[in-house]
């Protein structure tokens, strides 16, 4: 019986929650970093005297690190251990936050805040492929789109700290990144609490290390439901021999000919959802403040905006298993087109809050089907190496966004803004029907064994050990 037969006849339980918990409250706490930036920016710019160009790279910093950081995590993740990467990321994010919110000049303030993207980056890139690992192919879906939702949590608190910690308190800006210092007390919960994933372990060749992790975790799942567990599908998919490689080589396998679609696709969406997401959110705020409003109302309505992701990214980690992912990612990115069109057209302060509202819905429910999808379409050996480039190239777009969008506003206003991710989304949308794969209800081996090896030269595939 493979390991992967046996992981995949688990009932979810507790301990299937306990992972989503822990996984959670790091995408949480990436949530946070992303969007305090926003709340920061009016203080950053009085208290170093920044230009505009100078403001756009604050805006940029973090996207920048979580660029690099997702670009190498995913490779160490493969290489090194998803769950080590995974808590020395968190290290990094946590100590750079605590230097920007001691900087004392620009200088210091940029690169702790790339610093910390790149910590966060590291983080967000590691942790689905991770779980996606360990949860049944009957609720994957579902519970990848939920594990995303915690980041709408940290967005959430986020808002929460730029109305009530930014503006009221001496020094806010500051004491508003001393918050975020605070996951570093999660390390030592991980450090105790988290298994290696076995489909890694088995990769890898410790195939004894592998057989003991699943073993526990069965035996977790027998405890908690009280019931015998199922019997594996005897027609589960094999698990493919282990494969070494080196960042070239994978790269080189991403776009060669069994994988070039699925990784074109893949990017893509990912540079789509990312760079219309990261427009929006950075900028909403300012934006906000050049229609007439004060800062303090500003930063209200944006906290009932990033209320709107919480039951945009569960509803869509609900859809992810009734329909497939790729239809789930289509239906939002159109949600999220419709929304951006609206906003473009809108001019009074109130309605502008309701399409953005409703973009914020559409946008954080797409994520939620891109972090279930991405992991399951890439082999066990390249899971964390493809979802951190996927990601990785994602962040081109959060790093230009704000820069564009700030040329955007300046030339051609509020509508020339969203009338642009308009069409952004658009290409999007077309893209996800055309040549996306589906993916619900089969397992990780499955999709390996039919969409890759399947397709491909035999002498392109990289030398088993």
């Amino acid at each position: 019986m493979s390991l992967s037969a046996r992981l995949d006849r688990l009932p979810l339980s507790r301990p299937h929650y306990v992972l989503l918990l822990i996984g959670g409250l790091g995408y949480t706490f990436d949530g946070m970093d992303s969007a305090i930036v926003a709340f920061l920016m009016p203080d950053v710019r009085h208290v170093f005297a920044l230009s505009s160009g100078q403001l756009g790279l604050v805006a940029s910093a973090a996207p920048f690190g979580f660029l690099f950081g997702a670009f190498f995590a995913g490779y160490l993740g493969d290489r090194l251990g998803r769950k080590k990467v995974m808590m020395y990321s968190l290290a990094l994010y946590a100590v750079a936050s605590l230097v920007a919110a001691s900087a004392w000049n620009f200088e210091v303030f940029l690169i702790a805040r790339i610093l910390a993207g790149a910590g966060a980056g590291a983080e967000s890139a590691i942790i689905a492929p991770f779980l996606s690992e360990f949860v049944p192919r009957h609720r994957r879906g579902w519970f990848i789109g939920a594990l995303s939702g915690f980041f709408s949590f940290g967005f959430v608190a986020a808002a929460l700290i730029g109305r009530f910690v930014v503006p009221e308190i001496p020094q806010g800006w500051r004491w508003a990144q001393v918050i975020t210092f605070l996951p570093i007390v999660m390390l030592l919960w991980w450090r105790r609490s988290l298994p290696e994933s076995p489909r890694y372990l088995q990769n890898l060749g410790k195939v004894a290390e592998a057989e003991q992790v699943v073993a526990h975790f069965e035996q977790s799942v027998l405890d908690a439901t009280g019931a015998p567990l199922p019997e594996p599908d005897p027609h589960h998919a094999a698990e493919p021999a282990p494969v070494k490689f080196s960042l070239g080589r994978a790269i080189a396998f991403l776009w060669g000919p069994a994988m070039w679609r699925i990784t074109a696709v893949t990017w893509l969406i990912w540079f789509v959802i990312t760079f219309s997401y990261y427009g929006f959110f950075s900028w909403i705020p300012t934006l906000l403040i050049s229609k007439g409003l004060t800062v303090t109302s500003s930063f209200t309505f944006s906290l009932y905006i990033y209320l709107a992701q919480i039951p945009g990214y569960f509803s869509a980690a609900w859809l992810n298993e009734k329909l497939d992912r790729k239809f789930t990612i289509a239906i939002y990115l159109v949600g999220s087109a419709v929304s951006a069109f609206w906003l473009s057209a809108m001019t009074d302060t109130l309605w502008i809050t309701v399409a953005g509202i409703a973009l914020s819905f559409f946008l954080n429910g797409t994520y939620a089907g891109v972090y279930a999808y991405t992991p399951e379409v890439f082999p066990t050996w390249l899971r964390a190496t493809g979802v951190g480039l996927s990601s990785s190239f994602g962040r081109v777009g959060s790093i230009t966004a704000p820069l564009i969008i700030g040329i955007f506003a300046t030339q051609w206003g509020f509508a020339g803004v969203f009338g642009m991710t308009t069409a952004v989304l658009a290409v999007g949308v077309v893209c996800t029907l055309l040549f996306a794969v589906r993916t619900a209800g089969r397992s990780l081996e499955d999709i390996t064994a039919k969409e890759i090896i399947g397709k491909e030269n035999p002498a392109e595939y990289p030398a088993a050990h």
